[in-house]
């Protein structure tokens, strides 16, 4: 019973900062603009105190806004000043797949899975390029969707480092937890095996024998495959 009340607080603060961070990215305050105090947020909210600082900490964090000593909470460009942390609010909004957002990224994750396969053949060493041969055969043989998602990730993971950049390997972690939180909605990824295991099998061979180019090419249709599908 002991731990009840806090874990009560928490879901609070995670619903009051889901409705100020919409209100945020949806552009209902303006860059520059004076939030109403936190006290006013918490009588119009009908929660405590307590739920509105934690939620603001969080809002703090992702650079939505910036609270000064005795001017309040102002509200920041997230255009500007938001980083990637801010693409998973922007992607889930309004408790749904942002349709647009979605479409950029999968746009973005399409174009960089594609260098990043021409830099894995000329830099890959033995051990990665046998462990995405391996990945490729897996994923052509497992029939659960769930595992064949957590496989299909492993794969880029696998290609990503093998690419060596390190950018590249940072936006690859901030974007798992994002991905295994909502699985369920991503499942069109991994769902054709059939059209998407060649096309596997290809993008390993590609890089393990060297071949930027063809590397590219077939991690650019595999990648585009799984945003047709998806969107």
């Amino acid at each position: 019973m002991a731990s009840a009340s806090p874990v009560q607080r928490s879901l609070v603060s995670d619903q009051v900062f889901r409705l100020l961070c919409e209100d945020l990215l949806a552009g209902r305050y303006e860059p520059g603009e004076l939030l109403p105090t936190q006290r006013r947020l918490a009588a119009d909210l009908g929660v405590n105190m307590a739920s509105v600082r934690e939620a603001v900490k969080r809002l703090e964090q992702l650079r939505l806004v910036e609270s000064r000593q005795g001017e309040g909470m102002r509200v920041r460009d997230w255009r500007t000043h938001g980083g990637l942390d801010v693409l998973a609010q922007l992607v889930l909004r309004a408790g749904g797949l942002d349709a647009g957002v979605l479409a950029a990224v999968m746009e973005a994750r399409r174009l960089m899975l594609a260098e990043a396969a021409r830099l894995a053949a000329k830099r890959r060493s033995a051990h990665q390029a046998g462990r995405l041969r391996d990945l490729a055969r897996r994923l052509a043989d497992v029939e659960d969707l769930g595992e064949r998602q957590a496989l299909d990730f492993a794969f880029y993971t696998e290609l990503v480092e093998a690419a060596g950049n390190v950018v590249f390997v940072l936006i690859t972690n901030s974007i798992r937890e994002l991905y295994f939180q909502h699985a369920a909605e991503f499942r069109p990824i991994a769902a054709d095996r059939d059209l998407l295991a060649p096309l596997y099998e290809r993008a390993a061979s590609a890089v393990e024998n060297g071949e930027a180019e063809m590397a590219a090419s077939a991690v650019g249709a595999l990648a585009g495959a799984q945003e047709a599908a998806l969107l």
